[in-house]
């Protein structure tokens, strides 16, 4: 439970004012009153990127001594941290409308965008820190829904109303606090900082 928890928080809170986060919103506007293809087609290219996200992770947790990872881990949502303090923007290139409807055109789209992207990368470190990958993965999509769904929902009305800019700061909070606790090996009962 830890596992989804953890998840769930980091990349939901991530996630917002983020290029995916982005993405969804012209989505929504170019793709008018077809929610739930694109809804439908950002659950699915999550769910198999965290996944794989989430294995990759798990592989290298297994070929490391714990020492090494956790150093890793630590470092890792450090810098993680900072580049969340980076404002994203969405390349205009990503913003073509395929003729290939709102799901098919979300699912590539979203699936694109994720790769590379801080979100997935922290969800490969939340891979390598916890044993069930299953619950990871759970967490990371529930988290990315969280934050997309509104968006594609309510669109640019959300965008009006709820400081984006000022989220960033949460998201590197939220990073620095699981890579202090990792380093320090501090574990609050929440699993936090021991591997």
């Amino acid at each position: 439970m830890e596992a989804l928890l953890s998840s769930f928080t980091l990349v939901a809170i991530a996630e917002i004012g983020d290029k995916t986060q982005l993405l969804s919103f012209v989505l929504a506007t170019r793709f008018r009153g077809q929610h739930w293809p694109i809804i439908a087609g950002i659950f699915a290219a999550t769910i198999v990127n965290h996944l794989l996200a989430a294995l990759v992770g798990d592989s290298v947790a297994r070929a490391l001594s714990p020492d090494t990872l956790r150093w890793i881990l630590g470092l890792g949502f450090l810098a993680f941290a900072a580049w969340a303090l980076i404002p994203d923007t969405l390349d205009e290139s990503k913003q073509n409308v395929s003729r290939h409807g709102a799901f098919l055109t979300t699912l590539v789209l979203f699936f694109l965008a994720e790769m590379g992207d801080k979100t997935q990368l922290a969800t490969v470190a939340l891979g390598a820190k916890y044993s069930s990958l299953l619950l990871v993965t759970i967490g990371t999509t529930l988290g990315m829904m969280a934050a997309n769904v509104p968006a594609v929902l309510v669109g640019e009305k959300l965008a009006q109303r709820f400081p984006l800019g000022k989220m960033r700061f949460v998201a590197a909070a939220l990073f620095a606090l699981f890579g202090v606790l990792i380093l320090l090996k501090v574990n609050f009962g929440l699993g936090l900082g021991g591997i």
